[in-house]
């Protein structure tokens, strides 16, 4: 039976949906298989919020969540005195999927005005699913003193301590800004000008030095969580859309409104700004566009007063309309519509996936990791490498192999600000080639300081330092030192030879370049690694519930029977690395016996020769897709197979199969891939796809450091 957690907010704007989020996040990335239940709904004025937790989960997990009971209808129930009813039926609708699940989460009513019951119904609750309770908590603007006071009177709820029903407490917000109203719209970073109290978690942590409720969680206040996109801000007020462009995905940190001379706000034109200003000020919009025009991506320009922008004056816009700045109108004055932005509700959209993953990773980080692995330590059900987990995976093995990764495409934006995340993070000492003062302008285009956290190199203080051992690298093809300084002059070929001289441990590029561009010079320069008969590559395919691993899917157009064999175990090994559990198929177009014909010989040959040089790994084939993934379907076509059905590495016969899956099951289910990650090289180096995300490079630094430390050892 799963382990029960429910937990519940003491008062409103605690952030139960965040807290909720992070903590099955915290469980995701240990393994654990979770479930969630929000037993009754909440009473709110404005309807589009109702059953946010639910929401949110259903759109942003393959969490199967039950339907929760409207507070009007537990409301109902106890007035006719028919409690106990209604707590047999949230324990029916809870069983429906905890049955399943190593953990339980439940999500309990937030006590106020509205929710007169919340208090009984959470005990009740509790107790009808025998549940731990874990408080949750905001400080506002109390002392350490007071908030201890509420946390006791919030125990009293659940029989006190001796009843020993709370185990614990989460508090959130810590340090939030102290001129937070409690209406919405005040969480726009920057909108509201006045003083600040901030309280740090080790003032709140000494709170309970010698107090027996221990404290799971203490999160600190995070102005990046409360982002909204311009999109969100246009819908508020209804405005008529000017200029679309990156409107779905620009943020917004700060609203300036316009109102003095251009001189006295320019230094407020920057990335994540609202500008707000009347519609007749061409001066501001013109200034607003020239910002852009030089990679400034402001966060969003709207105009009041409904006052269309001239036609003179669009026109000479038409160019930073085209770098994706949003332009919105909305018929209210200036004044009106700061009044109206005061009653923008800042909770997080249910389908802004990016703002709900940040969430989620945010909290889950900082949980504390004793208790969460507690709570499935006593599973007997195996685990399962869910995405969640296996990004958490790459990053902590990332933060312990503490590599220095050369990045070639130093000034390309994605990359700068990647490389940036990965240094703050801990994921990887980052290395940019490139001009100094370009990068550092990228980086202040997107309101980023680099300072000394990232090392760049500009490539033509060094490239002549590499000449020699270059010809000497290939003195065999006949490389001359007037080609080799040629060559040097592509930063991909720059970085690969830091790489072969051991100066960095491992290549990144590729998000400008092309995969032969970024091959092509470790193929000549690293080489293979001892043992290895070929370079292969692999994709991580983050499925909804599970990663599995495809190869190979970039390198080698047509294997023959021996490199399929090769493919197939170099596979399995970074399976295992990853933590996946290697459980290969050899892919054809027919299933065991049933198939002739030389590309089902090819496969079944390769099958053969793998089994014979790694017996210890499961390996299986030939087989067909759907007999390799789906166990109703392999019990039919491969009953006696260690494989099918649950196969976790899948090896395509060709190129042409390889790519054409990994593609149409990416985007068809609409799901990340990581990779093309390279195999079988002395070092490693990996290629990027160029409509790579910043998370991309993020994730592929990480492998390639990984990568990086297994080959030392």
């Amino acid at each position: 039976m799963a382990r029960t957690i429910m937990l519940v907010p003491i008062s409103s704007g605690v952030g139960i949906t965040s807290v909720s989020l992070g903590t099955l996040r915290a469980l995701e990335r240990d393994g654990v298989s979770v479930s969630f239940y929000k037993p009754i709904t909440e009473t709110v004025k404005n309807e589009r919020n109702r059953d946010r937790s639910n929401e949110i989960l259903r759109t942003a997990s393959s969490l199967k969540v039950p339907e929760s009971f409207s507070m009007k209808h537990a409301e109902s129930m106890i007035g006719h005195d028919d409690l106990a009813d209604l707590m047999e039926d949230i324990l029916a609708r809870f069983n429906e999927q905890a049955r399943r699940a190593d953990v339980a989460i439940v999500e309990g009513l937030v006590p106020n005005a509205e929710n007169q019951f919340a208090n009984l119904l959470n005990l009740h609750i509790a107790k009808t699913l025998d549940a731990e309770v874990i408080l949750v908590v905001c400080p506002d603007l109390d002392s350490t003193q007071q908030l201890k006071d509420r946390l006791e009177v919030a125990m009293t709820t659940f029989g006190g301590s001796s009843a020993q029903r709370v185990v614990g407490c989460i508090v959130n917000k810590v340090g939030a800004p102290s001129h937070l109203p409690d209406s919405p719209g005040a969480d726009i970073n920057g909108v509201f000008e006045g003083s600040r109290v901030r309280r740090g978690n080790l003032e709140i942590l000494s709170l309970f030095g010698k107090s027996p409720l221990p404290i799971i969680g203490c999160i600190p206040w995070n102005a990046d969580l409360v982002e909204p996109r311009a999109k969100d801000l246009a819908e508020h007020f209804q405005a008529e859309i000017i200029n679309y462009g990156e409107l779905d995905i620009r943020r917004l940190r700060t609203v300036t409104f316009c109102s003095r001379s251009l001189g006295n706000m320019i230094y407020r034109f920057e990335p994540g700004s609202m500008l707000v200003t009347s519609g007749d000020r061409p001066d501001v919009i013109v200034a607003a566009c020239l910002a852009a025009m030089n990679g400034i991506k402001i966060g969003c320009l709207l105009l009041t007063g409904g006052y269309q922008i001239e036609p003179q004056v669009r026109k000479l816009c038409a160019p930073a309309m085209e770098t994706g700045l949003p332009v919105v109108l909305v018929e209210s004055n200036t004044w009106q519509t700061a009044l109206q932005l005061q009653s923008f509700n800042t909770e997080t959209p249910t389908d802004d996936l990016d703002r709900i993953e940040k969430v989620q990773d945010f909290i889950a980080g900082h949980l504390d990791n004793h208790w969460v692995e507690s709570l499935a330590r006593d599973s007997n059900r195996p685990k399962r490498l869910s995405p969640p987990a296996f990004r958490y995976h790459l990053t902590e093995l990332a933060r312990r192999a503490n590599k220095r990764i050369v990045l070639p495409e130093g000034d390309e934006p994605r990359t700068v600000r990647a490389a940036l995340v990965c240094a703050e993070r801990g994921i990887a000492r980052p290395v940019l080639l490139g001009d100094p003062k370009e990068i550092h302008r990228v980086a202040e285009q997107q309101g980023m300081l680099l300072a000394d956290k990232v090392e760049i190199i500009d490539p033509a203080n060094t490239r002549n330092k590499y000449v020699d051992a270059m010809v000497e690298l290939r003195k065999n093809k006949g490389l001359t030192e007037i080609v080799a300084k040629e060559q040097l002059q592509d930063n991909v070929v720059l970085g690969t030879m830091m790489l072969a001289e051991g100066e960095v441990d491992g290549l990144v590029s590729g998000a400008v370049h092309t995969t032969a561009n970024t091959i092509r010079p470790a193929l000549q320069l690293i080489k293979t690694a001892p043992g290895a008969s070929l370079v292969s590559s692999v994709f991580f395919m983050l499925l909804p519930d599970q990663v599995l691993v495809y190869g190979d899917c970039a390198i080698n157009p047509d294997p023959n029977a021996d490199e399929l064999a090769d493919i197939a175990i170099q596979s399995a090994d970074s399976a295992e690395a990853f933590g996946i559990e290697p459980r290969v198929a050899m892919i054809s177009y027919s299933t065991g016996s049933s198939g002739s014909g030389s590309d089902v010989e090819k496969v079944r040959e390769a099958t053969r020769i793998a089994k014979e040089k790694r017996p210890d790994l499961a390996i299986d084939g030939p087989l067909q897709y759907d007999a390799a993934v789906m166990e109703n379907v392999a019990k039919k076509k491969a009953p006696d197979s260690p494989v099918a059905g649950r196969a976790t590495v899948f090896i395509f016969p060709d190129l042409n199969t390889g790519n054409t899956t990994y593609k149409a099951v990416q985007r068809s289910a609409d799901l990340i891939s990581i990779g093309p990650m390279l195999q079988g090289m002395r070092k490693p180096v990996n290629d990027l796809s160029r409509g790579a995300l910043v998370d991309d490079i993020i994730y592929t630094i990480a492998l390639t450091a990984i990568q990086a430390s297994q080959l030392k050892s």
